[in-house]
């Protein structure tokens, strides 16, 4: 079973690896990329497909077990589960706005232009709009 589409680890990344799995996974999952009933790849499976330990994927598929997407049955490997979400408070949106601020702060800082970033934000927008 070959990796979930697009799942990179960057070695270089100030990120751990575990944390980069899981934010990738997690945008597979709320894209509907990766639905409720797909298995995903063994641990040491996956773990040999990105060139990382087996306990960093075994990390990050715990985390998401957490989050409710993943149900994990020994033997049987990581399954995707229909996950129920509550109404987000105005905490959420806060949060999101402040990184989001932070992101564009950064990119913006590495040369990109206000264009491009409105350009790719509201590719994102649309997006999101049709999930």
């Amino acid at each position: 079973m070959p990796p979930p589409a697009h799942i990179r680890v960057d070695p270089a990344s100030s990120v751990p690896a575990w944390r980069q799995i899981v934010s990738q996974l997690r945008a597979l999952l709320v894209e509907g990329t990766l639905q409720p009933g797909h298995t995903l790849p063994p641990v040491r499976r996956l773990a040999i497909d990105l060139g990382v330990h087996f306990n960093t994927v075994a990390e990050a598929y715990r985390a998401l077990s957490e989050e409710g997407f993943l149900q994990i049955v020994h033997g049987h490997g990581a399954r995707v589960v229909e996950r129920s979400v509550s109404r987000a408070g105005p905490d959420v949106a806060n949060d999101f706005r402040g990184k989001l601020r932070e992101l564009v702060a950064a990119v913006r800082a590495r040369g990109l232009s206000p264009q491009k970033v409105v350009l790719e934000l509201r590719g994102l927008a649309d997006a999101v709009e049709n999930l």
